[in-house]
């Protein structure tokens, strides 16, 4: 579950990462309301980092505490906990310094319930393998296929690694969304990595320049550089998660994701085909009977439309969504 963000600015010296982060945390904020976060860097490699349980309006003060948070490069998080407890331990950007099982094998310690953490130090451990005390983009590259090789699961990541710069990173069957864009900026280009396209746009990325990040496929944005990707692993059957993460339940409908597919007419279409098998299931006394279409808010409204346009029934409002959920 989840959402998350990335952002890179051209501007090496740039202060403002984190004001771009924040409007999308605000944006995406839909795919996670447990806890939030953001960690940038700053000059000299320092990470600056806030978070804890609540929305992002409450964690952030309001965007008061943004103003904390330097940097030219950083990552956000929305947590949705699926693993884990409600703990304020569990809210992310999680931190490792590379260098220190993963106990017994590797010697590193895991501080959570949360196998985002877990992930996370097998990658930090591969690169620690490396034997480098600076390591770069073909250093994250091999380290990732080796750590592809240890877990199984589903995954989009994004990371930031002092001093180098973002990678994003998704599971090689392509369950959970991640999409990467640029906007070009006075010096250069700036890069984000989201969960949804709604964000990029935002931060003033043109459709042409939005790409989905492939199953099994890795992108690294070495500051100053232009991104590069990577197949770290070879695609599986392609099985996006189409309920708990995009089309029917947790994306926004104004977001295009999964190969430029739009949700708004993903929701339309599957309620085409449920009309079309209400018709077929309930024949036509029985439709007769049917009085309104009443959707549950709000991701199925679009279907509901759908469902009433096709059946001929009216479109109902039953069920109202409380404002602070």
């Amino acid at each position: 579950m989840c959402g998350i963000v990335a952002v890179i600015h051209a501007d090496t010296c740039s202060d403002s990462a984190a004001a771009d982060l924040h409007d999308a945390l605000y944006l995406l904020q839909h795919r996670g309301q447990d806890a939030c976060g953001i960690a940038t860097c700053g000059s000299g490699g320092r990470i600056y980092q806030c978070k804890g349980n609540g929305l992002a309006s409450k964690v952030f003060s309001d965007g008061e505490r943004i103003a904390e948070l330097p940097g030219f490069m950083g990552v956000g998080h929305l947590r949705y906990p699926t693993m884990g407890s409600a703990s304020g331990s569990e809210a992310q950007p999680l931190f490792v310094n590379s260098p220190s099982f993963l106990d017994q094998e590797a010697h590193r310690h895991i501080n959570t319930d949360s196998d985002s953490e877990i992930l996370l130090n097998i990658f930090a451990n591969e690169l620690n393998e490396s034997g480098k005390a600076r390591v770069n983009a073909e250093d994250c590259f091999k380290s990732l296929e080796k750590t592809y090789k240890k877990c199984e699961g589903s995954w989009a990541c994004t990371a930031m690694i002092a001093g180098l710069g973002l990678m994003g990173f998704r599971d090689p069957y392509g369950i959970r969304p991640i999409v990467i864009g640029s906007r070009k900026v006075e010096g250069g280009t700036d890069y984000m990595i989201a969960s949804e396209s709604v964000a990029l746009e935002f931060f003033g990325c043109r459709p042409e320049d939005i790409r989905d990040v492939l199953p099994g496929e890795a992108v690294i944005i070495v500051k100053g550089s232009e991104p590069q990707f990577r197949q770290v692993q070879p695609a599986a059957s392609y099985t996006p998660d189409i309920f708990e993460l995009k089309y029917l339940y947790f994306a926004r409908p104004d977001s295009i994701i999964a190969d430029g597919i739009s949700v708004e007419n993903a929701r339309f279409k599957m309620g085409e085909k449920l009309a079309t098998t209400i018709k077929t299931e309930l024949g036509p006394e029985r439709l007769a009977q049917v009085d309104v279409v009443i959707p549950i808010p709000e991701t199925s409204n679009t279907s509901a439309r759908a469902v009433a346009k096709h059946l001929k029934k009216e479109l109902a409002n039953g069920f109202v969504k409380a404002s602070d959920l």
